[in-house]
């Protein structure tokens, strides 16, 4: 019959339910392949779901579910599932006849509630590891039950799945492929296969029949639903199909398994031998489901149920017909808590036997010491970006580092997370945003060009080649060697092309026979002469090749695929030296560093390298910076390091003495101010600059009191903290002290007062505090503000208010200072300095944070007047403020800013990112405010009634964290995201972040 003359309506199903089981509910559809299932909606009640048959079903099948049900019920006492609820006559299924008098099964089971799998967003790593936990429980809880029906013909089961073979015609080209390699594997592996435990197993733990919880920051998996698919069958294939599905939507459908594996085998153990399977065992799974739907799209096109996986499962076949079977099967052992490779503890063993020397492989070399050289990317030898991508700078470090140590061979590199490898072949976009391979997984031993290399045991030439696919990195040949017990792989690195050319695959090898020379650095794509050596218990699916480094998330699986060949030498120089983890720094801050530093994230990060627009943390990932203005014209700028380098080395000292870098810097700075603002005083920091500026304010006015605006922050001095609200206001401050006087911030978006013409209110509000000062029969000193007020939430100036309330000050007595630590020198995009986005010119400007792009500089710029009345008889005088190595280094940011045309670049990216942002905000109305200039802009996330979303907030910069990116919050509420990254930020950066906002904008938390 055709599918929708045995489809069952809403009416009928709350008819059917009132008439079998005098329940009255409200029903709804929902999918099923084989039923037709409503939920049923009870008041005082959980709900039901009501499960009616087609015509003709099998009462035994059905008979079968039930009696299962009862046995879970009886038997999983940790378990949530759906019970079995009997109709008036104590049947547990009942019976009713259509409208065309066809006999019609019907079941009513409780309701789970929660939420199906299929809705849940974000599926993180604990989320599959509690389903792993679930489905294992109910294997375990299944153990010991029988029936007829489990052992029936079931197209839906693994064990079966060589029945598509019959329909392999559905399929064209890479797609028929791909369904025929993972047959074909099947097929090869059946004998094995089927000497696995078997059990009855629940068998679908799809997208639509798991139940999570409805906590949003922490789900968990409730239950499995829907035992309709339950079978007499292997116990991987459980695992299998629970993987299947929970993998689905990922970048890495490997790494989204492993703790799916993990949380199963910590509730029903799986046996080793099962995990040889497991791989294949996915694939059929989803031959299966792309095979069913291919069939049902000729049968039942109409039941876009039996359609729903199909998309989906297409897409992670493809990604799973590009993994290697053995690496699979290492990463599941390894999540399972066996040693990844089987063989690892023999070679281990073996290896202990084995006491090689340096003559072994290099007969020629008259050495037997190691020097460990550190090419980590924590390391210093390496130095700057620059230079360690310099080749011929690296080889003449590589020469100056042998010539101090003459008698010994410089070697290491094993686990090392290297800097070096940064071309897209080494990078990928994993499940948590872009991942580069960075784990070196051999030795490199650093020896002249020509150096002979021999074989270190018998074997046999299985890779030996120079083409294009690794002819940057000169000749490779791998050996293949056996012993008693296991084989394994010797691979030599960046040989001579000779050396390959007289070698052939095949040829067999014995030990201390030649293989080859190390290669130029001409044929070695520049690099110094060197050999890489490494040991590989498996070649996994490469061919020509083998990979020499390793993603940091899989380091131990690869440690153990390929083990440290210092355990043949045992040199004791390279013994891998462990270094403080980041739990130990952070107990040992928490014990001797201040109490009141904070660490950023709820998980935080160890930084160790910075470059350009990116931060890396020890193990070689990448970071992209949104936030640390500090590092202005980017992390580490080569040229700006090297202008503090070179002056280093020349001298350093304070400013009594002549030096033309004090000028220098002067002038390039005086050149982006307006002409009044021509004194400058140099300092360390930008709290010293507003100090600065406030001692001036005395000088000249002879007045101590202060006008600021609510939350604006001015530095951590104590006359700093006395005018910065956000301090005094906040936890652990004590208010506004006497002779400071605080306006409300002037938000325009959700401030005191609100709109486009908010301008004149909010100058009126700094008269009052004008007036208040009168009353006490005070002067005014000065009236400072930030262009953009940074910690109040990156807020923009109502368009005209400065000038109003410059005037106001003015006309008080009152000088104006421009804070600019945050946002000068180029940041706001349109103009170099904040000020000038309002047309006014201030009497004081403090600069900071960017002047040094992290050395600690900064500046205080003021009129002839006020410089001349701040020259009162007292010297003003600072250590080290305009000392020649500052002054070079800052003279330097100014430059670059200049010559790059950062400014431009912040203009340009800055209008981009609020144009996307803007669009954002229409999709998500959470995003209540996109505001700022340039590169330095505020999200305010609040409600529909502007109420603020600090936790929400708070969500996205720590996922945006868990995705590579770095974020940070601002603003009284928390609720403001903060964008400011280095002047060098790109388009292309700009889009991916905006990608990764809208993946996490997209999130339940997130979601009004």
């Amino acid at each position: 019959m055709k599918y929708n003359d045995i489809k069952i309506a809403i009416q009928q199903a709350e008819d059917i339910l009132l008439k079998l089981y005098n329940i009255k509910g409200k029903a709804s559809e929902l999918p099923g392949e084989l039923d037709f299932n409503f939920r049923i909606k009870v008041a005082n009640s959980g709900g039901y779901i009501l499960k009616i048959s087609r015509p003709n079903e099998n009462e035994n099948y059905l008979d079968f579910q039930q009696k299962l049900l009862q046995h879970v019920e009886t038997n999983g006492q940790k378990l949530t599932a759906p019970k079995v609820i009997l109709d008036k006559d104590n049947q547990a299924i009942s019976e009713i006849n259509d409208a065309f008098g066809n006999p019609r099964k019907v079941r009513l089971l409780t309701w789970v509630s929660g939420r199906v799998w299929s809705t849940v967003n974000p599926q993180l790593n604990n989320l599959r590891f509690s389903l792993g936990e679930q489905c294992g429980l109910l294997t375990q809880a299944l153990q010991g039950f029988t029936h007829a029906e489990a052992q029936r013909e079931f197209e839906w089961d693994i064990a079966q799945s060589l029945w598509t073979k019959a329909h392999t015609a559905l399929f064209k080209n890479e797609e028929k492929e791909i369904v025929e390699y993972f047959q074909n594997l099947f097929e090869k592996s059946e004998k094995n296969y089927s000497t696995l435990r078997k059990s009855v197993v629940h068998n679908d733990a799809n997208d639509n029949n798991v139940i999570v919880s409805q906590d949003l920051i922490n789900p968990k998996v409730q239950a499995a639903i829907d035992y309709g698919d339950a079978v007499h069958t292997q116990i991987i294939n459980d695992v299998a199909i629970a993987c299947a599905y929970a993998i689905m939507h990922h970048n890495d459908p490997i790494e989204a398994a492993l703790p799916l594996v993990k949380g199963y085998h910590s509730t029903f153990a799986i046996q080793e031998k099962e995990l040889i399977h497991l791989y294949n065992a996915i694939a059929m799974r989803l031959v299966i489901s792309v095979t069913k739907s291919a069939i049902n799209k000729i049968e039942e096109p109409d039941n876009k149920y039996l359609l729903i996986s199909e998309k989906p499962a297409w897409e992670v076949l493809k990604k799973w017909r590009n993994i290697s079977p053995e690496l699979a099967h290492f990463s599941f052992r390894e999540a399972c808590g066996f040693e990844p490779h089987p063989n690892k503890k023999q070679f281990d063993n073996w290896a202990k036997s084995q006491q090689l020397k340096v003559s072994d492989i290099f007969p020629t070399v008259a050495k037997s010491k190691i020097f460990n050289l550190d090419l980590s990317v924590s390391s210093k030898w390496i130095g700057h970006e620059e230079d360690f991508n310099n080749l011929d700078v690296f080889d003449f470090k590589i020469n100056q580092l042998q010539k101090k140590n003459p008698t010994k061979i410089i070697a290491g590199g094993y686990l090392e997370p290297r800097p070096f490898y940064n071309s897209s072949s080494y990078e990928k976009t994993g499940n948590y945003g872009k991942e580069s391979r960075s784990m070196h997984l051999g030795i490199d031993f650093w020896l002249p060009s020509e150096t002979q290399v021999n074989a270190l045991f018998d074997g046999e030439i299985v890779v030996a080649i120079n083409d294009a696919g690794y002819k940057k990195y000169g000749g490779l040949i791998i050996l293949k060697h056996q012993t008693n017990t296991f084989e394994f792989y010797t691979l030599y690195g960046h040989l001579s092309v000779r050396s390959v050319t007289k070698n052939k695959v095949g040829d067999t090898i014995k030990k201390g026979d030649l293989i080859g020379y190390l290669g130029h650095s001409a044929e070695n794509g520049n690099w110094v002469p060197h050999l890489h050596f490494q040991i590989m218990l498996s070649l996994l699916n490469y061919k020509n090749d083998f990979p020499g480094v390793a993603y940091y998330n899989q380091t131990n699986v690869w440690k153990s695929i390929c083990p440290n060949p210092n355990t043949l030498f045992k040199f004791e120089t390279l013994q891998n030296n462990s270094e403080n983890s980041n739990e130990d720094l952070i107990n040992y801050r928490k014990q001797h560093l201040g109490k009141s530093l904070s660490l950023q994230y709820k998980v935080p990060i160890k930084m160790v390298r910075g470059a350009g627009q990116y931060l890396v943390d020890q193990f070689g990932r990448k970071y992209l910076d949104t936030v640390n203005n500090v590092a202005h014209v980017g992390h580490e700028n080569h040229h700006v390091v090297k202008a503090g380098q070179e002056q280093m080395a020349l001298i350093n000292t304070n400013s009594r003495y002549l030096h033309d870098n004090i000028n220098d810097l002067a002038k390039e700075l005086i050149e982006t101010l307006p002409p009044e603002l021509s004194v400058l005083h140099f300092v360390n920091s930008g709290s010293e600059a507003n100090e600065l500026a406030i001692r001036m304010v005395k000088a000249y006015t002879g007045e101590r009191d202060i006008i600021a605006s609510e939350v604006g922050y001015h530095g951590n001095t104590n006359m700093c903290i006395n005018i910065s609200s956000y301090k005094f206001d906040g936890k652990g401050g004590h208010g506004a002290p006497e002779h400071t006087h605080i306006f409300p911030l002037p938000d325009a978006f959700r401030g005191k007062h609100r709109g486009d013409n908010c301008a004149e209110e909010y100058a009126q509000e700094v008269k009052k505090q004008i007036d208040n000062i009168h009353k006490k029969q005070r002067g005014v000193g000065a009236f400072i503000i930030e262009p953009i007020i940074s910690c109040g939430g990156q807020i923009e100036l109502p368009e005209g208010f400065l000038a109003k309330a410059y005037q106001r000050a003015r006309e008080a007595g009152g000088l104006c200072i421009s804070d600019e630590v945050q946002v000068g020198c180029g940041r706001v995009g349109k103009t170099f300095w904040g000020f000038q986005l309002h047309n006014v010119i201030p009497d004081i400007v403090t600069i900071g944070k960017p002047l040094g792009n992290g050395h600690p500089i900064a500046a205080v710029a003021c009129t002839q007047d006020v410089a001349n009345k701040f020259a009162n008889g007292m010297e003003y005088f600072n250590t080290f403020g305009g000392n020649p190595v500052s002054c070079a280094i800052a003279t330097e940011v100014l430059r670059t800013v200049k010559r790059e045309k950062l400014q431009d670049n912040a203009l340009e990216i800055g209008e981009f990112l609020k144009a996307e942002l803007r669009q954002l905000s229409k999709q998500f109305p959470i995003i209540g405010d996109v505001r700022g200039q340039g590169l330095f802009l505020g999200i305010e996330l609040v409600d529909l009634e502007l109420n603020p979303l600090a936790a929400q907030t708070d969500y996205v910069a720590n996922r945006m964290k868990d995705h590579g990116i770095l974020m940070s919050t601002d603003g009284p509420d928390y609720n403001v995201l903060k964008i400011k990254p280095p002047m060098v930020f790109t388009k292309e950066n700009a889009k991916e972040l905006i990608y990764y906002l809208k993946k996490i904008f997209a999130e339940n938390f997130m979601q009004l």
